[in-house]
C-alpha cells in the first residue's frame, strides 16, 4: 500500500540552505521575526518555497532572538498573545503579496514544547491564532496539551513526529542539552522514520518502543546533516512505498 507523508523543515533562520533543501521537502516553517527571520528573509524563503510548490507555514516563537528562541519565558498573557499574532501577520503579509497562501502554523523550539505540556500556554497560542481555524492547520505534536485542546476547539491539525530528533519517554523530546538529542546518520534517521511511519512506533535511544501518531516529520534545517539526510530519505522512502506528499 502506497503511504504519502509530509516531511516539513524549519527554514528562514538564517542557515541559508533553503534552496538546497527545498527540493526534498513538501512543506516548510517559515522563521517570522521572533527567534530569527525579518521581512528580506521571509520574502526571499516565500519565493523560494512557491518556486518549489511547498507548502508554507508559520513558525513563530517566543521573542528571544538571543537564545533562537530555544529558552523558556514567562511574558505576561497579553505580550505572548500579542507577539504571536505580529509574528505570524508578518508572514502573512508577505506570503500574500506572493499571491499565496498561508498553510500551516507550527511554534517554535521553547514555545512548542511549552505548549504541548503547559496548558495555559497552549490555551494563549490557540487564542492568538484563533482567526486562521478555518483555514490554517497547526502542526502539533501527538499525545500533547495542545493537541488535545486545539481537537476540543474545533482546529485542523497535522500531527508531527521528528525524524532527526530522540524522544524520551513521556513522547517529549530528548533535551538538547544532551549529546543523543540529534539523529545526524542518515540510516538511522531512515530507521527512525520508517518505525514511525509504518508502525506507529518511536524507538527509544534505550530501545523502548512507544506509540505515535504522525501526519508530517520534521527534519531541522539547522540539522548539520540536514541535506544529506533529505536527501538519502527521497532515495530511500520510494522503496518502502513511501511517497513525499506534495
Amino acid at each position: 500500500m502506497k503511504i504519502d507523508i509530509d516531511i516539513n523543515c524549519d527554514v528562514g533562520e538564517g542557515i541559508g540552505n533553503e534552496e538546497q533543501l527545498f527540493p526534498y521537502i513538501s512543506s516548510c516553517n517559515i522563521a517570522c521575526g521572533g527567534h530569527a527571520g525579518d521581512q528580506t528573509t521571509m520574502r526571499k524563503v516565500v519565493k523560494l518555497a512557491i518556486k518549489n510548490a511547498l507548502k508554507i507555514g508559520a513558525h513563530p516563537s517566543y521573542p528571544d532572538r538571543e537564545n533562537f528562541g530555544r529558552i523558556s519565558m514567562n511574558l505576561p498573557v497579553s505580550r505572548l498573545y500579542e507577539q504571536l499574532q505580529s509574528q505570524i501577520e508578518s508572514l502573512e503579509s508577505v506570503v500574500i503579496e506572493n499571491k499565496a497562501s498561508l498553510h500551516h502554523i507550527k511554534a517554535h523550539g521553547a514555545l512548542y514544547n511549552d505548549i504541548a505540556k503547559n496548558k495555559e500556554k497552549a490555551i494563549i497560542f490557540l487564542n492568538a491564532i484563533e482567526a486562521y481555524k478555518a483555514t490554517v492547520f497547526v502542526y502539533v505534536p501527538y499525545k500533547s496539551i495542545v493537541e488535545e485542546l486545539a481537537i476540543q476547539r474545533g482546529f485542523k491539525i497535522k500531527r508531527e513526529a521528528f525524524a532527526d530528533r530522540n524522544y524520551t519517554n513521556t513522547l517529549q523530546l530528548v533535551s538538547r542539552s544532551k549529546s543523543n538529542a540529534l539523529i545526524e546518520d542518515s540510516e538511522k534517521v531512515l530507521q527512525h522514520a520508517l518505525s514511525i511511519i509504518k508502525d506507529e512506533e518511536v524507538v527509544l535511544p534505550s530501545g523502548e518502543r512507544l506509540n505515535i501518531l504522525a501526519d508530517t516529520l520534521c527534519v531541522h534545517g539547522d540539522t548539520p546533516s540536514a541535506l544529506q539526510i533529505l536527501m538519502y530519505l527521497s532515495d530511500h522512502l520510494p522503496t518502502h512505498n513511501i511517497h513525499l506528499n506534495k
